[in-house]
């Protein structure tokens, strides 16, 4: 039953799993006060991610912490990220009666499917205020031009009915603006939260891990975090890597994630007879053990909201190689932390590689730069904005 002296919030998510979009959204609904807020997390079944055995169990521990810390867990099958107009339908009706029956003061919406459904759904059940969260944008690197058209075309009409939209960085922020989204006035910036200590505390040994993955002792080290989806560019890595190996042939590239790219990767890295330079080990929980073995941790995106990755590495002390997209550079400073490459380009990331895997004291330096950076993105400093904002839309 709800408590009348609280402000009762109810968030909305397609694929719940253990991307960072979901992760944002578990850290966010279980860090607000539950003696000041009645939070409600209505979340899809994320079947179209395909989750291995571990991440799903993995999800399944988020849930049980969410409730443990007072959130309330509906699960709505038919809200599915992928368009399903039959099922886009009925989750629509179904948002709408859950929202008319359950009188939130504030809806929150994360990424843009649950964004389109759950705004609209909102302002037909004339909730007070509502709050979206796009976790990124669409505006390129995922659909054809047509398509991407239509997207913008909604985005800028849903962007009406909302109070307030919450980008991850300011260069997320300016995409918005230049495609003419809402007005600035409507957009506040809030980083997305890590917890630091998983990373920067971690005491895994990195010739242990490396034994214990099969990685040959003496190989340098790049690896990649994400789901293996087309966005996140995979494939132009592994293009950099058979030209790597061609001049350092003690490099070595690790892959950490699922996806429904895997076969396809698996086959190109025979394609390119780079099979004994390559491991793929799909979604692990041990992600920090993992990266322990990381010589330089490398993001290929295509597009990224603001790769909440990079500020794990940097917080255990990794220097980036990553894509000059989306919310990245608020980031990576070039030359700085990192350095930054044009997306899609193999021969660019071939030559950063290389320039690291030559230059201990340069890695060193933007190790040391990273970890100073990552302090500035606890999940503690993302749930006091959040908290701040609900105040302020709520006076």
């Amino acid at each position: 039953m709800r408590d009348m002296g609280k402000i009762k919030v109810a968030h909305v998510i397609t694929r719940f799993d253990k991307g960072g979009s979901a992760e944002n959204t578990f850290l966010s609904v279980r860090g607000l006060d539950n003696g000041k807020y009645d939070v409600l997390l209505i979340r899809g079944l994320a079947r179209e991610s395909c989750m291995s055995d571990q991440e799903a169990a993995a999800v399944e521990i988020n849930l049980a912490e969410a409730e443990k810390s007072g959130v309330r867990i509906l699960s709505l099958p038919e809200l599915v990220r992928n368009i399903d107009p039959l099922s886009d339908l009925k989750a629509f009706f179904a948002l709408i009666n859950i929202l008319k029956r359950e009188k939130p003061d504030i809806v929150h919406t994360h990424t843009s499917k649950a964004g389109i459904l759950g705004r609209w759904a909102a302002f037909f059940a004339k909730v007070p205020i509502i709050i979206h969260t796009p976790h990124g944008h669409v505006f390129w690197g995922y659909f054809n031009r047509w398509k991407t058209s239509l997207f913008i075309f909604i985005e800028r009409l849903t962007a009406r009915v909302t109070d307030r939209i919450i980008t991850l960085t300011e260069q997320e922020k300016r995409d918005h603006l230049r495609f003419a989204i809402a007005t600035e006035g409507k957009f506040t910036v809030i980083h997305s939260g890590v917890d630091l200590s998983k990373f920067s505390d971690a005491t895994a040994d990195a010739f242990e891990m490396k034994k214990k993955l099969g990685i040959p002792e003496e190989a340098f080290v790049v690896g990649t975090v994400g789901r293996l989806t087309p966005v996140k560019g995979h494939k132009y890595l592994l293009e950099a890597a058979a030209k790597v190996v061609q001049e350092k042939t003690n490099t070595f590239f690790v892959f950490l994630g699922d996806g429904e790219l895997l076969n396809e990767l698996t086959e190109m890295v025979s394609t390119l007879g780079i099979n004994d330079h390559v491991k793929f080990l799909g979604w692990r929980p041990d992600v920090a053990d993992v990266m322990s073995t990381f010589d330089v941790f490398m993001l290929p995106s295509l597009n990224e909201g603001m790769g909440k990755v990079l500020v794990e590495a940097m917080a255990m002390g990794k220097p980036i190689i990553a894509s000059n997209v989306g919310g990245i550079p608020d980031l990576v400073t070039h030359e700085l932390n990192g350095l930054l490459v044009p997306p899609v380009d193999a021969d660019a990331m071939t030559d950063a590689i290389i320039t690291l895997h030559g230059d201990p004291s340069k890695t060193k330096i933007m190790a040391e730069k990273g970890k100073v950076m990552a302090a500035g993105y606890s999940v503690d400093a993302m749930v006091q904005k959040i908290d701040r904002l609900y105040d302020e839309l709520s006076k």
